[in-house]
């Protein structure tokens, strides 16, 4: 996908899986990842911090193969050599990763989101050429047990100043999703809430349900 059809996908997109295998509950993330299409996901990324370059690349390739079959969005984490080497739709860059605009320089036609902690940081992502920012972390999260919980009031101080799509990550679960879903959070991004639950399927399936019946 081109940069414009891949905006299109995410804005009529609802729920965000992030995928790790170590939050998997001891499946693989391709078994998660093929039950998380199932129940109709559109944007998922796949964030694998341990592996190295030729083991990342080759489970990129079989994410790419299993989401654009079903036309969903794969955002690869981190790695811009990894997302244009499997043919990923975008990349997420963290605070501390290659800088966005360095990134759109390389790849102006790839998706690109950018980890943001503040108006401040968003503002800046979204100048420097960023598709798309996250916002969080919302509540205390066992992917980053340091970070300070933003609160879901973060949304209102923040969201309504971009002009670019944005995501809310951080802890999310069915209990408080519709927090961030009252505050205009269209794309809640998850983690464990799915790929950790019993039934990945399942979980997600009520978590798009809550997310289209407004929170």
């Amino acid at each position: 996908m081109n940069h414009a059809q891949s905006r299109a996908v995410f804005e009529a997109a609802d729920l965000y899986v992030v995928i790790t295998t170590a939050f998997c509950g001891g499946r693989t993330a391709l078994a998660v990842l093929e039950e998380t299409l199932a129940a109709g996901v559109k944007i998922v990324q796949m964030r694998e911090k341990e592996l190295g370059g030729l083991a990342l690349y080759e489970l990129a390739r079989e994410f790419r193969q299993r989401t654009g079959a079903v036309g969903a969005l794969l955002i690869i984490d981190d790695r811009l050599d990894i997302a244009l080497a499997s043919g990923a739709d975008g990349v997420h860059l963290g605070q501390e990763d290659l800088p966005v605009s360095a990134a759109r320089l390389i790849a102006p036609e790839l998706f690109i989101g950018a980890s943001t902690h503040s108006l401040e940081e968003a503002l800046a992502a979204e100048a420097a050429g960023a598709s798309y920012v996250n916002i969080g972390p919302i509540f205390a999260t066992q992917t980053k047990p340091a970070a300070t919980p933003l609160g879901p009031g973060a949304l209102e101080r923040i969201a309504p100043h971009l002009r670019i799509p944005w995501t809310t990550m951080g802890g999310i679960t069915p209990a408080n999703i519709g927090q961030v879903v009252a505050r205009g959070a269209r794309h809640p991004a998850v983690m464990s809430a799915v790929t950790g639950a019993p039934d990945p399927r399942a979980a997600a399936a009520q978590l798009r349900q809550i997310i289209l019946a407004g929170g």
